[in-house]
């Protein structure tokens, strides 16, 4: 699991260009959205959705349970763990 979430914290770092941050930066407990996290947005969202496709083949059939799924890195693991075939 630690190597999937450190696998993701630098997808996230190059699909969303965040280029003054490093894996180390990122708390993989900590909120993506909103001040105290990364202070990702709504577009920030729809590229995770397609970096989980891209990357997984995991699809996120229902808007709402992407606003779960997309809380934390610990949380996007967890379903990637779950979904992944």
């Amino acid at each position: 699991m630690d190597n999937l979430i450190e696998q993701l914290k630098q997808q996230i770092i190059d699909e969303l260009n965040l280029e003054e941050t490093t894996p180390a930066d990122i708390d993989p407990a900590a909120p993506l959205f909103g001040d105290k996290g990364l202070g990702l947005d709504s577009i920030d969202a729809l590229e995770l959705v397609m970096l989980l496709e891209k990357y997984y083949g995991i699809k996120i059939p229902e808007p709402k349970q992407a606003k779960e799924v997309f809380t934390s890195v610990n949380s996007i693991a967890e379903y990637i763990k779950a979904n992944k075939k």
